[in-house]
């Protein structure tokens, strides 16, 4: 990560005379990035990090719900849902306040450029310290977690229910993160679930039906 400046500066402490010129000229070609990668910022920050997304849910009578979800990097935890029609950004506004109270903002906060994001939604997270970071255009691969957790929740879950109004809905995401932040094993945690699953070796298994029998949570009583 040198730059032949540094390189030459330190020979010259350890009583080398050379050129910086020489120095440059046999220096290994940078071949990635000058500064690091969008994978290592978000590896490397991961437990001060939150995204967020939008999720469109059709219901049975052709109306559009969004689902607004807010998932932490650190532990890929569902930190925070809402749904509504509209979302305004005074709204998404008043979750980002909702999802962190107190204390709690994380250092980072990583979205899309959806035009909801406003003036009134970026001047409520600047003023709760976090450090707006949208991702580039048409970019959705630099939003992975909240894309992934999307993902999971639609075929885990949205596929398989008709949703019959945001009430509805809403009753359904509170089933589901509960589900999916105890229960739920992730690769990506060493098969372990968001808020850590204890190992249980003793007693009778049985499967307790989550979303009337779309999953089950199996445990040891």
């Amino acid at each position: 990560m040198w730059g032949a400046p540094r390189i030459h500066g330190e020979l010259l402490k350890l009583g080398f005379e050379v050129a910086e010129s020489t120095v440059s000229k046999y220096m290994i070609r940078r071949q990635g990035p000058p500064s690091q990668s969008w994978r290592t910022f978000l590896r490397n920050h991961s437990e001060a990090i939150a995204a967020i997304d939008l999720c469109v849910v059709p219901t049975l009578t052709f109306e559009c719900l969004f689902a607004f979800l807010v998932v932490g990097h650190g532990r890929r935890q569902l930190l925070w849902f809402a749904v509504t029609q509209h979302p305004t950004a005074e709204w998404l506004a008043q979750q980002i306040v909702e999802a962190f109270p107190w204390n709690r903002a994380p250092a980072y906060l990583v979205r899309d450029n959806d035009g909801a994001y406003g003036q009134a939604f970026r001047r409520r997270v600047r003023a709760m310290g976090i450090r707006d970071r949208p991702i580039s255009p048409r970019s959705p691969w630099q939003n992975p977690y909240a894309e992934r957790l999307i993902g999971t929740l639609r075929r885990d879950c949205l596929d398989h229910v008709l949703i019959f109004g945001a009430p509805h809905l809403r009753r359904i995401l509170i089933s589901y993160s509960c589900y999916y932040n105890k229960m739920r094993t992730h690769l990506s945690l060493d098969k372990d679930a968001p808020l850590g699953r204890a190992v249980q070796r003793r007693g009778t298994i049985v499967a307790v039906p989550i979303l009337s029998g779309l999953h089950h949570c199996y445990a040891r009583i």
